[in-house]
């Protein structure tokens, strides 16, 4: 049984709160238009994607402790619950951060259910205030245990990788990869740093302009034990654990970003007048705004209840994170379409904010599967 809402207590609040604090602080919104969309044509004409990163805010959002948030007390971390973990993942979107924090919060929780020392020295790192990213996902988009385009050899004692993940996430910010790689054992997971020889970080442009995603080649390279996350064989059901966190952290992201969406929308209907009356008064306004309110209301529960099954072991817990993630991206399409119609002229142009936070929940949306995706393996699970 679930405990009183969600498990969600003092610790908790003191990290939403203070998470929200920082950021509020350190980016507000006419920060984050200057660092990633000062300039349209550099944003998406150049011949390379643009890195819009602020390492030293990163680096404070390290200090600050939030790469351990996730990580169990065994390796150096906080070993908060996935409920906290949630809060900081809302938070992240609401601010739509422009960092590998969610990243490497997806990656700290297939890590910790490895339970092996390679996997825990990689916690350590992370608890440390290292970013790290999952390398998983293959050229057609799947990430399905088994379907990766890595294969792993045994040669002279090593273990060499051979083979190109494909939308990596942050993969340019990130200080490591978890890269899964299949052999005739089955799939196993490997830590590779991203200055490893063989390594090769291609960049893809990409819509949302608060975060970075490439394809990583690995050519040749070289893996020592101690970087065994899981044996071969084992990385595949490590994943498979893990799902259900990393669907509710991507959609805790998408909850923040709506929640964004629906405030300034709020606001603006506020303050915008037309035919003598604010944009609020007129029903054709106010009744999308609260759909939108009741979208992320539902969807909100749904992330922290899913949260909660996590951290109490419930059987359930994919299928709760599936209704989340779906629910999520559904709620962000219609807060971010809504957020633009109701922003009216202003809404379609590169000046109006709106269009960052629509493009990071288009991003999210498909991260992991969308909507529809999710019903599907919903529709399989019952």
């Amino acid at each position: 049984m679930q405990p009183k809402d969600f498990g969600f207590g003092e610790d908790e609040t003191i990290l939403r709160d203070s998470v929200r604090k920082f950021l509020s602080d350190a980016l507000p919104v006419d920060r984050l238009r200057k660092l990633v969309a000062g300039d349209h044509v550099e944003a998406y004409e150049g011949a390379a994607p643009p890195l819009h990163y602020d390492e030293s805010l990163w680096r404070k959002i390290a200090d600050l402790g939030w790469t351990a948030v996730a990580v169990p007390e065994a390796a150096g971390g906080a070993g908060m619950k996935m409920v906290a973990i949630a809060a900081l993942a809302e938070e992240a979107g609401r601010a739509a951060l422009p960092s590998p924090l969610i990243p490497t919060l997806i990656a700290t929780c297939a890590l910790r259910e490895a339970g092996t020392a390679g996997a825990n020295a990689a916690l350590e790192r992370i608890a440390g205030g290292a970013a790290a990213s999952l390398a998983i996902t293959n050229a057609q988009g799947s990430w399905e245990p088994g379907d990766t385009d890595v294969v792993a050899e045994e040669a002279g004692g090593q273990t060499v990788l051979t083979g190109t993940a494909y939308f990596v996430q942050d993969a340019r910010k990130v200080d490591f990869f978890v890269v899964a790689a299949k052999s005739k054992a089955g799939v196993g997971l490997y830590v590779v740093d991203v200055g490893a020889p063989g390594v090769t970080i291609h960049a893809d442009h990409i819509v949302d302009l608060t975060r970075d995603q490439a394809h990583v080649e690995l050519a040749g390279v070289a893996i020592e034990s101690a970087a065994i996350v899981a044996a071969p064989g084992d990385g595949a059901a490590v994943l498979a654990r893990a799902t259900p966190a990393m669907l509710v952290i991507v959609a805790a992201d998408l909850c923040g970003a709506a929640e964004w969406q629906l405030q300034t929308t709020a606001e603006y209907a506020r303050v915008r007048t037309q035919f003598d009356h604010p944009l609020g008064f007129f029903q054709a306004v106010k009744h999308p705004i609260v759909n939108m309110m009741i979208d992320i209301d539902r969807a909100k529960s749904l992330v922290y209840g899913a949260a909660c099954d996590v951290d109490c072991g419930e059987a359930g817990a994919e299928l709760s994170a599936r209704m989340a993630k779906s629910a999520s991206a559904d709620a962000a399409a219609f807060a971010s379409n809504r957020s633009v119609q109701l922003h009216g002229g202003i809404g379609f142009t590169w000046e109006c904010d709106v269009h960052i936070y629509f493009k990071r929940q288009m991003h999210n949306q498909m991260l992991y599967g969308d909507a529809v995706y999710q019903r599907a393996k919903i529709g399989a699970l019952l």
